[in-house]
């Protein structure tokens, strides 16, 4: 079996996973692109990224450039004479020169069965959508936004209780030996590339801290699936005020659907044990697990004990 010299780039603990799986294999990681360390914590300490940290504990020289639109850091690449560049999650675009520069191309590995929700967040979006299905797709890298030729596709159902911390977890599980499968049999021209429809394409953009609220004039499915979605970051809210007037913001880690009863969205219909039930556009919203500021996520039933006066029943949210 060909041993394939690779040019690896990514940056977050999802790329230090493939960075893992391809040192365990074969083929030879000779170089590894990363972002620039970054100030993190308290201190603001600069912190090497999760892939650069797993690089230096094998001796892998590692590469940080800011850009790689620079001549410079063209021609340092080019040196290193790879057969193929494999991306994930690495956070800097890729230009045609360096998309051109190894023999068997550049491979991404995206977590969506493109051209279905290419982009930033194909994890939550999905969810949020409330599509049954997901995976991962290995593909050829192109200069536009996940646009490449599809080389393999792995799928993955998205269960009913599915967050997208669960779902990182099962992606996470399938794509690494999806991207060995590829490079396995990409010198023997063993994978037929297919071209995306753009027609049937979605994005898939960044999430938000705004996009975070629940507006309770969508339906109580909707919003379920927002919570799932947004789950671990940023994680769903809603604000209330207190007796004295101040507003609370309130994050929620877990709710279920109730059938519909006929009040303004937004109502409070009850606050018990069994949880906070909340009139919406189109069914009634129970929430079940939520975090006020400055606290741990609890159950309702917790939160009732020291905090009933903030969920006063026929209150408007």
């Amino acid at each position: 079996m060909t041993s394939l010299k690779i040019i690896f780039a990514g940056t977050p603990a999802f790329a230090a996973q493939h960075l893992q799986a391809l040192l365990n294999s074969h083929h030879q990681v000779v170089a590894v692109y990363t972002q620039p360390d970054k100030p993190a914590g308290r201190g603001k300490k600069l912190q090497a990224s999760p892939v650069k940290q797993l690089a230096e504990q094998h001796n892998i020289p590692v590469y940080q450039p800011k850009s790689l639109r620079k001549v410079e850091a063209q021609e340092e690449m080019r040196a290193i004479d790879a057969d193929v560049m494999v991306v994930v999650a690495y956070g800097l675009i890729l230009p045609q020169t360096v998309l051109a520069m190894p023999r068997l191309g550049c491979l991404n590995v995206h977590g969506s069965l493109l051209p279905r929700w290419r982009g930033a967040a194909p994890i939550q979006r999905a969810i949020w959508a409330g599509d049954k299905q997901t995976g991962i797709t290995i593909m050829q890298m192109d200069e536009g936004l996940d646009t490449g030729d599809m080389l393999y596709k792995v799928y993955c159902d998205i269960a009913q209780d599915e967050t997208s911390t669960s779902l990182y977890a099962k992606l996470m599980e399938i794509a690494p030996p999806a991207l060995l499968h590829v490079l396995d049999g990409l010198d023997k021209g063993k994978f037929v590339s297919e071209k995306q429809d753009d027609i049937e394409s979605c994005y898939a953009e960044k999430l938000s801290k705004e996009e975070a609220e629940l507006n309770w004039h969508v339906s109580a499915e909707q919003l379920e699936r927002h919570i799932r979605a947004f789950n671990p970051w940023p994680v769903s809210y809603f604000s209330t005020r207190d007796l004295q007037g101040n507003t609370q913001v309130i994050k929620v880690y877990k709710a279920a659907v109730l059938p519909h009863v006929d009040k303004v969205a937004g109502t409070i219909l009850s606050a018990d044990k069994n949880g906070i039930q909340i009139a919406t556009a189109e069914g009634v919203l129970n929430l079940l697990q939520l975090q006020p500021a400055g606290k741990k996520p609890m159950d309702a039933r917790d939160l009732l004990n020291g905090r009933t006066e903030w969920f006063p029943v026929g209150k408007v949210l």
